[in-house]
C-alpha cells in the first residue's frame, strides 16, 4: 500500500501563473471533468511544489499517458505544465495544435535539434515557468518499472540557469495505460499516487565546468532521488543501480520487442 501522511494534500494556494488567464484554462475545461471521472489523485508532500518562479520538475516515466497524468497533477498543485515532448507528436494536426498553443517544446531524439529544445526550455524558465523534463528520455526499460539510467538534460537546465530541480514520482498509471499499451482504461476509476520530492541539492556542482562527467554524476543523484520517491509510493526498496539498456542489449528509444 502507498505511504500516506498528513502532508499528502495539494498546496492550498495556486501559483500566480495558474491564476492568470491562459490557454491552460481552456485545456482544464476540456480535459479535467472527464479525466476526473476516471482518475483520482492522492498527493504526497504536495506542499513541496514551488508555487512561484522557475523550476524543473523531473518525474519517472513508464507509460505513454504519463505526460497527461503529470500535467493534470501539476495543475492541481498550482502550476501550468510545460513539457519537452517528442517532435513526432507535433505532426498530428489536432494534437500538434494543442501542444504548440500551450507552449510545449518539440524535441528531436538526436542531432543539433535536441540542443535547441534545451535552449527553448531555458527560455521558459527564464520567464519563471515550470518545465517538466523526463530525465529517462523514454519509457523505462526496467522490467519492474523502476527508473532507468537518466540523460543529462534536466540537470543541465537546472545548473546552467541556477534554478531548483525537483524530483517527483507517480504510481498507478500502469492501470490506466500499461507500458506500450494501446487502450486507455479509465473505468472503474483508477487511483494515481503522486509524490513531490525536495529540490535536489546541486551545491556540489554549481560554479563548476559542466563537463560530461559532472552532468552524469548529478544525473545519477537525480535518478536515485526519483527511485527513492517511487519506492516510498510502492512500499518497496528500489534496486541499488539504475537499469542500463546498453548492458542488456536494448535500444534506449522505441518500443521494446517481445
Amino acid at each position: 500500500m502507498p505511504h500516506q501522511d498528513p502532508a499528502s494534500a495539494p498546496a492550498a494556494k495556486p501559483g500566480s501563473e495558474k491564476r492568470r488567464p491562459s490557454f491552460f484554462w481552456v485545456l482544464a475545461v476540456l480535459i479535467l471533468p472527464l479525466w476526473s471521472l476516471g482518475v483520482k489523485y492522492r498527493f504526497h508532500h504536495g506542499e513541496r511544489m514551488p508555487q512561484t518562479g522557475p523550476v524543473v520538475l523531473s518525474p519517472n516515466h513508464y507509460s505513454e499517458v504519463d505526460p497527461l497524468v503529470m500535467g493534470v497533477a501539476a495543475w492541481h498543485l498550482g502550476r501550468a505544465p510545460r513539457f519537452l515532448a517528442k517532435a513526432s507528436l507535433f505532426k498530428n494536426p489536432v494534437l500538434g495544435w494543442f501542444l504548440r498553443t500551450s507552449g510545449q517544446i518539440p524535441v528531436e531524439r538526436a542531432g543539433s535539434q535536441s540542443h535547441a529544445a534545451i535552449r527553448a526550455a531555458e527560455q521558459l524558465v527564464e520567464k519563471g515557468r515550470m518545465v517538466i523534463v523526463y530525465p529517462e528520455g523514454s519509457l523505462t526499460r526496467d522490467p519492474d518499472l523502476w527508473p532507468m539510467r537518466g540523460k543529462t538534460g534536466a540537470v543541465r537546465i537546472a545548473l546552467e540557469r541556477d534554478i531548483p530541480l525537483v524530483p517527483a514520482a507517480h504510481w498507478g498509471t500502469q492501470a490506466i495505460l500499461p507500458r506500450y499499451g494501446k487502450k486507455l482504461s479509465l473505468f472503474p476509476r483508477k487511483t494515481v499516487d503522486v509524490i513531490i520530492g525536495e529540490p535536489l541539492d546541486l551545491s556540489a556542482y554549481r560554479g563548476k565546468p559542466l563537463d560530461q562527467a559532472t552532468l552524469l554524476k548529478a544525473t545519477d543523484e537525480l535518478m536515485n532521488a526519483i527511485a527513492a520517491l517511487l519506492g516510498e509510493l510502492r512500499g518497496e526498496i528500489p534496486p541499488a543501480e539504475r537499469w542500463d539498456p546498453a548492458k542488456h542489449g536494448q535500444k534506449e528509444t522505441g518500443r521494446l520487442e517481445g
